[in-house]
């Protein structure tokens, strides 16, 4: 969930026009800051699934990386275009997609040649049966109100056969605090309630949306998207990793899982 906003944190309902206007809002304001802590750790051309570390150039989700050459592939909620960098080192021809401007215009300074769209994940603004592939490392499915729309769209411009692979925050964590530390290790709340996590401001504006599925919702809304789920990869935490990432630390990476990754094909 977001760090070091100075607002209201509250658990309410937000729909779709509101979610999608304050994660806008948000990822505009705190691009800067965001990229400049952990720029490092994602760096300018790697793969990165998660805060555990998880690179796709060992995971392979979206296949072998020998065979990504010549693929059209759709990167959900890009940010800097990290993940897509990697993917044109690989020969393949990826178009980073994200809401906000301001990460866009991170991936700007960072170069390197990759299309960038901004555009809002229920609205894709591709033609049918446009790409091969789709990802998205933590990106927009996480802050939509509803995932199932987000997702009919990523089928939609997928060909046949095409994988859809995205990671979120594994649902197990919304029952605990989100601390890095021992507090972080109770239970805090009912991992059944999906009431959305919001920061507001004064004037009860959302400026921070986070939306909670639990595993079994998050399995239904891939199977009513049109796809079928081939695999769910939930990542340990590597020793050589000594990093805390907001609520993600060794000793709770250690314990119970950070990171859900959903592998996806749509038939």
């Amino acid at each position: 969930m977001s760090q070091g906003d100075e607002a209201e944190a509250t658990r309410r309902d937000a729909g779709d026009a509101e979610s999608s206007r304050a994660s806008r809002g948000w990822w505009d304001r705190n691009a800067d800051d965001y990229q400049l802590e952990h720029g490092g750790f994602l760096g300018d051309d790697r793969f990165v699934w998660s805060p555990e570390g998880l690179d796709e150039e060992e995971a392979g989700l979206l296949g072998p990386a020998d065979e990504l050459k010549g693929r059209d592939v759709l990167e959900i909620g890009s940010g800097a275009a990290q993940c897509s960098r990697w993917l044109a080192a690989q020969g393949a021809r990826p178009v980073a997609l994200d809401l906000s401007h301001r990460q866009l215009q991170h991936a700007l300074r960072i170069g390197g040649g990759v299309p960038l769209v901004q555009a809002d994940a229920g609205a894709l603004p591709f033609l049918d049966g446009s790409f091969d592939l789709a990802c998205s490392a933590y990106g927009a499915i996480p802050f939509v109100a509803d995932p199932v729309r987000a997702m009919r769209e990523v089928a939609r411009v997928l060909r046949p056969g095409g994988r859809w692979v995205f990671s979120v925050t594994h649902p197990i964590r919304w029952a605990f605090l989100d601390e890095p530390g021992p507090e972080g290790l109770s239970v805090a709340a009912s991992y059944f309630d999906r009431t959305p996590y919001v920061e507001q401001d004064e004037s009860g504006r959302a400026v921070y949306v986070e939306h909670h599925r639990t595993v079994g919702d998050r399995v239904r809304d891939v199977a009513a998207a049109g796809f079928r789920l081939i695999d769910l990869v939930e990542p340990e935490w590597p020793a050589w990793n000594v990093q805390e990432w907001g609520g993600w630390s060794p000793l709770r990476g250690n314990l119970i899982p950070g990171t859900a990754i959903f592998v996806c094909v749509r038939d």
